[in-house]
């Protein structure tokens, strides 16, 4: 397989098979990420995709699972997605999903029809970056998107059949009383989007990011732990979805935390309490076992 630079993807798909389709990210002006800055933006050459299939099928025939990198095939073509679609499924003959990261405008820029056309084609399962309900914590991070915009992407997906998977960002509006009203503008969207899986990770300043900058110059002052966990538990009881997969494990998270909200809602509360009133938050405040 071909890669140019370094690929992400989510946690879940560490099985899955990585299809790099573009370099870089559509949007890639967020300030907290640093994932596709030494990248520019650019589609592969459609040849060299579905060479990269017919590669795998020889070597990793019984691939189950494919991820399209990088940042949001979403934005590809429409003509281009439904050919690696094709060739994907008749590739890999025990597939069982194809998934990928989606971005609001990217998403917003296909039509009902096309977003319903690839999801009939296979691609059931998209990653959407809300980060925040709150818009002006969006707008300050440069996300592209109102929450307005983010929730008419997220409800696109919903209505063309997508697996939805939100990501949030907690910490993204700094210290402060804020976290409360980020909190329950977060679980506000997410109730309305009403997706099958919540991720919720925790803000960890990356060097070489306009928000370290920010940071530096004394423009932004990050949250304590204390003040992440009050958010993270702000988050989860606002939240009135039943049956929702929530996930707070991410090696960024202060606390690993993982349930089905709101069926074990009061049991992550619970548990969460007794961090926040027993834990050494002091020893939490040393984030250097945290990684992105």
């Amino acid at each position: 397989m071909r890669y140019e630079g370094d690929i992400y993807r989510p946690p879940g798909e560490w099985k899955s098979y990585l299809l790099q389709c573009t370099v870089g990210c559509s949007h890639n002006a967020c300030t907290f990420c640093d994932m596709y800055k030494a990248k520019k933006y650019r589609v592969r050459p459609i040849e060299e995709v579905l060479e990269d299939i017919e590669a795998a099928r020889i070597y990793y025939r019984d691939t189950e699972t494919v991820f399209l990198c990088d940042g949001d095939a979403i934005n590809l073509p429409i003509d281009y997605l439904m050919r690696v679609l094709e060739s994907i499924n008749k590739a890999f003959p025990r597939l069982r999903r194809i998934t990928t990261y989606a971005g609001p405008q990217s998403t917003l820029r296909k039509t009902p029809s096309e977003l319903k056309q690839i999801r009939d084609a296979g691609l059931s399962r998209a990653y959407l970056g809300v980060e925040s309900g709150d818009g002006e914590i969006l707008k300050k991070c440069r996300k592209g998107a109102t929450a307005e915009q983010m929730l008419e992407a997220g409800l696109a997906l919903v209505d063309a059949g997508f697996d939805l998977w939100d990501i949030v960002l907690i910490g993204l509006g700094g210290t402060g009383d804020s976290y409360k009203r980020s909190a329950e503008m977060t679980a506000d969207i997410v109730n309305k989007m009403n997706p099958k899986h919540l991720s919720a990770l925790t803000l960890v300043p990356v060097p070489g990011t306009p928000l370290y900058d920010e940071i530096l110059r004394g423009e932004f002052v990050t949250q304590t732990a204390l003040e992440s966990l009050l958010e993270t538990r702000t988050l989860i009881n606002n939240i009135e979805l039943s049956g929702l997969h929530f996930t707070s494990n991410h090696a960024s998270n202060y606390v690993p935390i993982k349930g089905t909200i709101k069926e074990e809602k009061e049991q992550i509360l619970r548990m969460m309490d007794e961090v926040i009133a027993k834990e050494d938050l002091d020893k939490l405040e040393q984030i250097d076992y945290r990684r992105i």
